[in-house]
């Protein structure tokens, strides 16, 4: 993957949605003229996605698709929370979105997909091939972006207390060197925390793979096997950092905040991954932040993810002109813009994306999080394949009981095996 980080001096307009624009955002709902109705060819299609800050590249996007096609493009915000929920209720009341972004794919509206083969492996667009995966030699869903998760620290905090941090993925410390080194920064700063972590079960995959656990692993059975013992004893090492002194328990067990914990620069550092980067970049105005390497404990490893999953619906009249508005945006320098408009580390290899981003510390993020996917353990891609593969078989986890089991054994009310136990069995009943 090529990418140029430079400042982007052309791309004038940067800044991510503040309330203002996003009430010049046409939020619609279900069940538009576009699928149904309008006509022969339908000149409005709606798009779905859920984001905080990644819009302005799609909104220029649909300006120009309008202007060049006659069709306009109504982008929905739709809140993430409930966003799969309320697409299955569309699904039922057959008043699906034209297009969507969607976090995974769901067997209750699969079948109502278009092929997107032609945009997929149209060679133009190098659209990676190890991101795609295919039904029935059919492309149901083109990836959006990539996703890594990954460590900020308060540079501002490591300077004060003049401890060094590595800066090279490939010289990653390990948790114990990185967690000395934040205490020892927390201790001389008068900070109230080492770090705060998302409470989220793809944080917590990347927490075990870096200690050298499989994690919860889909077997050849099609069902979730017991974890290894490295993978029990990582959610030991992490039950013990919740003690409020490291980390706060309240972030796991009762739904804190920990974006706005780092924020208020009380926090030495974050466990959580580049979708932060741009936020960070506009937002922190009070002390100085710096992406660092994830530490390996001995697997240098991340959680790598998809951000979105574009699909395009079999919605009558606006079937064709969704697809092709699809098609608009993986066009490669559609997609260019789009990648450096809303922060994307892209799916289309060998792309020159300049990034205009004004702090050099979110040039320097996505140059080191571009490095830390490289190197990561295959691993790290291990839990969005499985989801994937579970849909085209026909099943889906709609909630993964890890955050729950998690915030139990971190309260004291189970232990660890009781946890493990109720992870993988509440993982097995959602395929059953």
């Amino acid at each position: 993957m090529n990418i140029s980080i430079t400042a982007g001096r052309g791309l004038r307009r940067w800044r991510w949605l503040s309330l203002g624009v996003a009430m010049t955002v046409a939020l619609t709902a279900c069940g538009t003229e576009s699928g149904s109705g309008g006509g022969s060819g339908a000149k409005k299609i709606t798009f779905w996605l859920s984001t905080s800050a990644q819009l302005q590249g799609y909104n220029e996007l649909a300006k120009e698709f309008e202007a060049k096609e006659g069709v306009k493009v109504e982008i929905v915000n739709v809140p993430y929370d409930g966003y799969q929920d309320k697409l299955r209720q569309s699904a039922q009341a057959n008043s699906l979105p034209d297009v969507a972004s969607v976090p995974q794919l769901d067997p209750i509206w699969i079948n109502q997909l278009q092929d997107l083969s032609a945009t997929a492996n149209n060679d133009t667009n190098k659209i990676r091939k190890d991101l795609v995966t295919e039904q029935d030699g059919k492309v149901l869903a083109i990836p959006s972006d990539l996703t890594a998760a990954g460590l900020f620290i308060n540079k501002s905090l490591f300077d004060k207390a003049k401890v060094s941090y590595p800066t090279d993925p490939a010289k990653a410390w390990t948790w114990d060197e990185f967690l000395a080194a934040a205490t020892k920064v927390r201790t001389a700063t008068g900070a109230k925390y080492d770090l705060v972590y998302d409470n989220s079960p793809a944080r917590i995959r990347a927490f075990i793979y870096t200690h050298g656990g499989k994690g919860f692993q889909l077997g050849p059975d099609g069902k979730y096997a017991a974890p290894d013992a490295a993978t029990v004893q990582a959610l030991n090492d992490f039950k013990a950092l919740n003690d409020d002194k490291v980390m706060p328990k309240s972030v796991w067990t009762s739904g804190a905040d920990p974006n706005a914990l780092f924020k208020s620069g009380q926090v030495v550092a974050y466990y959580s991954g580049v979708w932060q980067v741009a936020d960070f970049a506009e937002s922190i105005t009070n002390f100085e932040w710096a992406s660092a390497p994830t530490p390996a404990q001995p697997v240098h490893a991340t959680d790598i993810n998809l951000g979105g999953k574009v699909i395009a619906f079999n919605n009558g009249d606006a079937a064709a002109p969704a697809k092709k508005w699809v098609d608009f945006i993986f066009q490669r320098d559609n997609y260019t813009k789009l990648a450096a408009a809303n922060g994307y580390l892209p799916v289309e290899s060998g792309l020159t994306v300049t990034y205009p981003f004004k702090k050099q510390a979110a040039l320097d993020a996505f140059a080191l999080y571009t490095k830390e996917i490289e190197l990561a353990d295959p691993i790290s891609s291990s839990g969005q394949a499985a989801q994937t593969t579970l849909i085209l078989d026909g099943k889906a986890i709609q909630k993964d009981p890890t955050k729950d089991e998690m915030a139990k054994f971190i309260n004291g009310e189970q232990d660890v095996q009781k946890t493990v136990d109720n992870i993988v069995n509440g993982l097995n009943e959602q395929l059953n």
